[in-house]
């Protein structure tokens, strides 16, 4: 612990204690506008329940006159070259810090100290970063080693509603637009929005989806595996009870078709993850479009100004003109750690450049057959 005048930093260790930070951590999320759903302690506090470590976790929490006012979720990753990096690992699509925006600019230089001194022998490595995060801030206010990378591509369309999205298309793949949103009028889907107390068995039936669909077609495997089931049934109940996840389910003739989970924040809302039954493509039933126009009704009437594709540049998404959003990577060391932060850059340089190659490589495999 660390006090200087009505200033107080300390750093929680223990998953017990983190749990127990859920209601200051709300709060100190809602006073954070640039936060997105996997900073909710919900999704936090269940991720190192699932995927956690014991002895690494290390949230850095800054209280002024006793309120919580910034906190650093992260976690010690030891090996070769140790790092401090976010909670939420692989399945988070964002990761960034929290502080809350009535006192930033006296909050961010505490929180960037707090940070330094825990980083005496390891590089700070936040993954996902958006370019409007409050660890921008961080990285601004850091007097040590430091480097800005690029790190995945996420697509953004403007939170409309389906018609003004289909708008923006050129004329001939508007058209093929609107002959899809009638083939979902005709066939009559009905989309329900699950209530906090069905979520658990609502969010076991989308995986069922999810697993039937990708079936024989490179599902995800962390999508099959017990912990990450447990992790949505802990984390997304109490994300919707309060307001930053929906569950939606589609039901054609009455059978259940497809599942969505969506997450948001006031900046934004996200498709995370979605489940069809492969008797949809026998229908002939576009999925993504079904699962868009539910996005855009959602965030269009919510005020939310980004609905996010999320990470990934598959093709469906581009049919939609979405535009590319770089995340980037935050790489933040002392002197001591200079050495490694350069590795850890010069590596992820050269992961980059080669798998830029296989991609052209796949362009160019692509337009010669």
């Amino acid at each position: 612990m660390t006090r200087d005048g009505n200033w107080e930093v300390t750093v929680c260790r223990d998953g017990g204690a983190f749990g127990r930070l859920g209601p200051e951590w709300a709060a100190l999320y809602r006073r954070c506008a640039t936060a997105t759903p996997f900073q909710s302690h919900s999704w936090l506090h269940s991720w190192w329940v699932s995927y956690g470590t014991p002895g690494t976790l290390r949230v850095v929490l800054v209280r002024r006159d006793g309120a919580l006012v910034a906190a650093a979720p992260l976690r010690l990753a030891r090996g070769p070259l140790p790092v401090l990096t976010h909670l939420g690992g692989a399945i988070t699509d964002f990761s960034d810090v929290l502080v809350d925006d009535a006192c930033a600019d006296d909050a961010v230089p505490v929180l960037t100290g707090a940070l330094g001194r825990l980083a005496r022998t390891a590089v700070i490595d936040l993954r996902e970063v958006r370019a409007e995060a409050a660890a921008q801030r961080v990285y601004a206010c850091w007097r040590g080693p430091r480097r800005r990378l690029p790190d995945s591509v996420c697509m953004e369309l403007p939170a409309a509603s389906i018609d003004e999205l289909v708008a923006r298309l050129p004329s001939s793949r508007a058209q093929r637009a609107r002959s899809k949103l009638r083939r979902l009028d005709k066939l009559g889907i009905e989309e329900r929005v699950v209530p906090p107390a069905e979520v658990p068995h609502a969010l076991r039936r989308l995986l069922d989806l999810h697993q039937r669909q990708w079936a024989d077609r490179g599902v995800t495997p962390e999508h099959l595996r017990p912990r990450f089931a447990e992790h949505l049934q802990r984390a997304v109940r109490s994300m919707v009870e309060s307001g930053d996840a929906m569950v939606t389910e589609f039901r054609m003739a009455g059978d259940l078709v497809a599942a969505d989970l969506t997450l948001m924040s006031p900046l934004l809302s996200g498709g995370y993850l979605y489940g069809a039954d492969p008797v949809l493509r026998a229908s002939k039933v576009d999925v993504a479009t079904l699962l868009l126009r539910n996005g855009a009704r959602e965030s269009s009437t919510s005020g939310r100004a980004t609905l996010s594709l999320l990470r990934g540049r598959e093709p469906y998404k581009s049919h939609w003109r979405p535009e590319p959003v770089v995340n980037q990577r935050l790489l933040l060391a002392r002197r001591r750690t200079a050495a490694p932060l350069l590795l850890l850059a010069g590596y992820a340089a050269g992961r980059r450049r080669a798998a830029d190659r296989l991609r052209d490589r796949a362009w160019v495999r692509r337009l010669t057959t």
